[in-house]
């Protein structure tokens, strides 16, 4: 979500990006722009964005200083498909691997286009079950994490500051 948020910064589109990016992205040629794919070596499951985010915004700042113009549908088209092409062959290696019969795609990435597209193509060929929230249930996490804490807080949950990072803790 972030990549997608200041990608579309830095192409001068509205904040929340991930929309904006996504609907321009619609009229675009995927491939007119060679974009890297996020790996990080040796864990295949992670990625980075930020060599991906790197090249777009040289992308960008290229185009303004040689006063050419830039295909703005293009670059979010490859952009998408950049991204999804991060996600969708880890998760299908984890989901192979892990020996699991379904994906679960949530957050505010599961509502682009392309990513929702390339999972559903991937679980089928796969022969997986495929749970995608529909569109108005694609929020972000960070916005699903404070309202979580909203009503925590609100039933008498506190924590001390020594508090870290527990994924599976119950709620």
């Amino acid at each position: 979500g972030e990549a997608f948020d200041k990608i579309a910064r830095f192409m001068g589109l509205p904040y929340p990006g991930g929309k904006p990016l996504d609907q321009l992205s619609q009229t675009g040629d995927d491939r007119k722009y060679e974009l890297p794919i996020g790996r990080v070596d040796g864990n295949p499951y992670e990625m980075s964005f930020s060599g991906l985010k790197t090249s777009v915004i040289n992308i960008v700042h290229g185009a303004e200083m040689r006063g050419e113009p830039l295909d703005k549908a293009s670059l979010a088209a490859s952009f998408c498909r950049a991204v999804s092409e991060s996600l969708v062959p880890r998760t299908m290696q984890a989901v192979r691997e892990l020996g699991y019969d379904t994906v679960c795609v949530a957050g505010g990435v599961a509502a682009n286009s392309r990513i929702r597209r390339d999972f559903a193509a991937a679980a089928a060929e796969a022969g997986l079950k495929l749970y995608i929230p529909p569109l108005r249930l694609c929020g972000d996490n960070a916005a699903m994490i404070g309202a979580q804490g909203y009503y925590e807080y609100m039933a008498g949950v506190r924590a001390g500051s020594d508090l870290n990072a527990f994924a599976t803790r119950e709620l």
